[in-house]
């Protein structure tokens, strides 16, 4: 009996070592506890999910979280959304996969170690190939302490489609992208540019 628990012990061990195992841990719950207590969402609704930044999210000076913990968060926020919205199914269905192709976070204060707080995600604009989301880090004074953009490709998925489906609008329809995401986009664009130059 000793003999096997060892076993059980050395394989867990290595499953840590070769993955993050707490990674896969955390989405496997957020999803389950959205579909257990969370509602379906429309896509063109808000979800949250909620966290807190524990001793595993500190930075070097311990006392506020990591700013690489933000992007792990926002994996865990957009998973949520995902399948709250029927989206997940709409790209299976597809054979297609949404990959993340850029970010924009911008801090505006830190997170204190032990501060509860959650993360609210939205799609705000798309196009014929990418969805394009904000996110906000909002503590429970109602402070927003980081907000992201960030643009999700696709590959193998009719965007427009899907979105006419699952808003029920016309094919057409776009929401009118807020000024913060025009700028960025034409950021990336030229930076696209500028690195096709020297290519």
């Amino acid at each position: 009996m000793c003999c096997f628990w060892c076993i059980i012990a050395i394989a867990v061990g290595f499953l840590y070592i070769l993955f993050d195992v707490n990674y896969f841990i955390r989405l496997a719950f957020t999803i389950i506890w959205g579909r257990l207590f969370q509602k379906k969402k429309n896509i063109e609704e808000i979800t949250e999910i909620y966290g807190i930044a524990t001793t595993a999210d500190v930075g070097i000076v311990f006392n506020h979280m990591n700013n690489a913990r933000y992007c792990r968060e926002l994996d865990f926020a957009r998973f949520h959304f995902f399948d709250r919205t029927g989206l997940h199914d709409e790209v299976s269905s597809a054979k297609a996969i949404l990959l993340q192709a850029a970010s924009n976070i911008r801090y505006r204060r830190m997170i204190s170690t032990f501060t509860p707080y959650k993360i609210t995600t939205q799609i705000i604009a798309w196009d014929e190939k990418a969805l394009y989301f904000e996110q906000r880090f909002i503590t429970f004074d109602g402070f927003v302490r980081a907000t992201v953009l960030s643009k999700q490709a696709s590959v193998g998925l009719d965007v427009p489609k899907v979105m006419a489906k699952l808003t029920g609008k016309d094919i057409s329809y776009r929401p009118v992208p807020p000024p913060e995401l025009e700028d960025w986009l034409k950021s990336m664009e030229k930076s696209s540019l500028r690195l096709r130059k020297k290519d």
